[in-house]
């Protein structure tokens, strides 16, 4: 039997102090195994864990009573998941989680935070689950801490919260700006709570997107009427062709997605309701402020890049993927610079179909096209019904190879 005994600096229980003195295996990280020395039988194996794979080679082999030591609570993000893929048998008795007690040093509840880590994965999905939600908590990991969380988030309405050593006698808790998280040395192990207080400051919280604003009833399901967005003389993707687009944009948590040509906004705003984080490009000042506007409404967040294409596109982070509803080949190719996995647009002037197809292509993406033309029905003046076609359109979809 194995034993997964959380740690969260508190005395231990009496069960764990049980399995402690009785287990002739004990495996755990350096801290966690001199904290509970005084409790380890001098007959027991200690292993201290750097290669968990080798550490649960020799808990898969041992026979006897075993126990493993782990931050907090080890079934949140922890090493129970990585015991159950071996088929282990084990009791969990978990202490306070570290994001739980982060959130209590500040005081704040977290029934509506978003948790990310990034904790031997890659750092760009908890990046962008930062930009899209207003209350994230942030596993961190050597090379994928504070500082680099700050870099990737300066320039957004953030405030960080930082939690050190939580539980320890050198505990910290910091609080400053993106950018002066990136100026200052961080000690492990370290929490982040990412947090946009604009949107937390009312008395119910923020609302999870989609979430429509007070007064306001809830849309149903995706690709949204017209009459959901406001929008200038129907310059706007149409329901139909942004059911497409969508499906092909694949917006989903821990993505990044470019709206560039945004217009109304409606397809960027869309892909936030899915939980993408959103950088929206717009040149007309009038149509960027329908754009913040809009996402009010629709109860989302997205970052307005008020310029010109490829040209505003330089200081932007990389995206998952791309949707391009204004611009011709240089943007493609500024765009196809960036390498992101999907690369979608749509053309209604056929003379533009060939070159945006040859410049998508000639960046190595694998091109389809699909025209697009709906027919709504439509009353007539006596009661019956047509069929009212609206404008066809070409709409391109590259994906990377």
């Amino acid at each position: 039997m194995i034993t997964v005994v959380g740690h969260d600096g508190s005395p231990l229980s009496p069960q764990a102090l049980r399995a402690l003195t009785t287990a002739t295996l004990i495996v755990g990280g350096r801290r966690h195994l001199d904290a509970v020395a005084d409790a380890v039988p001098v007959t027991a194996r200690t292993i201290v864990m750097g290669d968990v794979a080798a550490a649960l080679d020799t808990l898969d082999r041992h026979d006897g009573p075993a126990v493993v030591l782990a931050s907090g609570d080890p079934g949140f993000f922890g090493i129970v998941r990585a015991l159950r893929e071996r088929r282990l048998d084990i009791v969990v008795l978990p202490a306070v989680s570290s994001v739980a007690l982060a959130f209590a040093r500040a005081g704040l509840a977290w029934d509506d935070a978003m948790v990310v880590s990034a904790h031997g994965r890659d750092l760009r999905p908890a990046i962008n689950t930062c930009r899209a939600y207003p209350k994230v908590a942030v596993l961190t990991a050597p090379g994928a801490g504070p500082s680099e969380l700050g870099a990737a988030l300066t320039g957004f309405p953030r405030d960080f919260l930082i939690a050190e050593r939580l539980g320890t006698p050198a505990e910290r808790i910091s609080e400053c700006s993106p950018q002066q998280a990136t100026t200052r040395v961080w000690h492990d192990p370290n929490v982040v709570l990412v947090l946009d207080r604009t949107r937390l400051s009312t008395p119910s919280g923020w609302r999870w997107p989609g979430q429509p604003a007070s007064g306001q009833s809830a849309s149903a399901g995706w690709a949204l009427p017209e009459h959901a967005f406001e929008h200038r003389d129907q310059m706007i993707t149409k329901t139909e062709v942004r059911a497409l687009v969508l499906a092909r944009l694949a917006p989903r948590l821990g993505t990044l997605v470019w709206d560039i040509g945004a217009g109304s906004g409606s397809v960027g705003i869309e892909c936030a309701r899915f939980g993408a984080a959103v950088v929206a490009v717009e040149r007309d000042p009038r149509q960027a402020a329908r754009i913040q506007a809009n996402a009010t409404r629709h109860g989302v967040e997205l970052k307005v890049v008020e310029g010109v294409a490829p040209g505003a596109l330089d200081e932007l982070p990389d995206p998952d993927a791309v949707f391009v509803g204004g611009g011709g080949p240089a943007v493609i190719a500024a765009v196809a610079a960036r390498r992101p996995a999907r690369i979608v647009m749509t053309i209604a002037a056929l003379e533009r179909v060939g070159p945006a197809r040859d410049a998508i292509s000639n960046a190595g993406y694998h091109v389809e096209g699909v025209q697009l033309q709906a027919s709504r029905l439509s009353e007539l003046p006596d009661g019956s019904h047509r069929l009212a076609a609206t404008n066809p359109v070409l709409v391109l979809c590259g994906e990377r190879r």
